[in-house]
């Protein structure tokens, strides 16, 4: 059983600290989860993050974090899903998950009519060779946490502070500027979806808000 916990805006520190204590709460028995969540504007560095990509951030905070990747960006409507999942079940790896969360996210443009495609050597999702969907992972102990994140309807301009997932010059775009009108909850609803159906899970999944 998967279950999606809908967090609403929440500062980045707490809920990071919480997967973590999950991922080293659990076990064999313990289910699987997705967390959506909204975050205040933060950078995060990853494991691999260098600080020069961080060009400008001026009143953003920046936290070092234990995700995989460089650094990124978050803010009020991005939409940040992520995957508390145990690897040994379906997956097998974190290949495996890259793949599954870029399709699960490329086939969800697809519904709202936005063809995307992922880039060699640079996880994550694209739309005319700009970013719309970022992703980074931990694994410990078989188990994932962090997960990805899509650009929704948000203010770019802080990503114009940073290197983006370490690329200098790389462009970044959101769904409000393909589409003339969007639903946040329809997009939620269909990523929900759309990732269940990726990762080999029931397509209802158990809702919690």
């Amino acid at each position: 059983m998967l279950t999606v916990r809908q967090l609403g805006m929440q500062p980045y520190a707490p809920v990071w600290r919480a997967m973590q204590a999950f991922t080293d709460q659990r076990d064999g028995s313990t289910g699987d989860e997705i967390w959506l969540v909204q975050h205040p504007p933060v950078f995060t560095l990853g494991l691999a993050g260098k600080a020069e990509h961080v060009l400008d951030p001026r009143d953003i905070p920046v936290i070092k974090t234990d995700r995989g990747g460089q650094v990124t960006y978050h803010g009020p409507g991005q939409v940040v899903a992520y995957l508390l999942l145990d690897l040994k079940r379906q997956l097998k790896g974190v290949r495996p998950l890259v793949s599954a969360t870029e399709s699960a996210i490329i086939a969800l443009l697809d519904e709202w009519g936005i063809q995307a495609a992922r880039r060699p050597r640079a996880p994550g999702v694209y739309v005319r060779g700009k970013k719309i969907a970022a992703l980074g992972f931990r694994v410990r102990r078989g188990c994932s946490y962090h997960g990805l994140s899509l650009n929704v309807d948000m203010d770019l301009e802080p990503f114009s502070r940073i290197n983006p997932c370490g690329y200098e010059g790389m462009e970044v775009t959101q769904i409000a500027d393909l589409l003339p009108a969007i639903d946040p909850a329809g997009i939620e609803e269909a990523l929900t979806r759309q990732l269940s159906r990726a990762l080999g899970y029931d397509l209802n999944p158990r809702i919690q808000v």
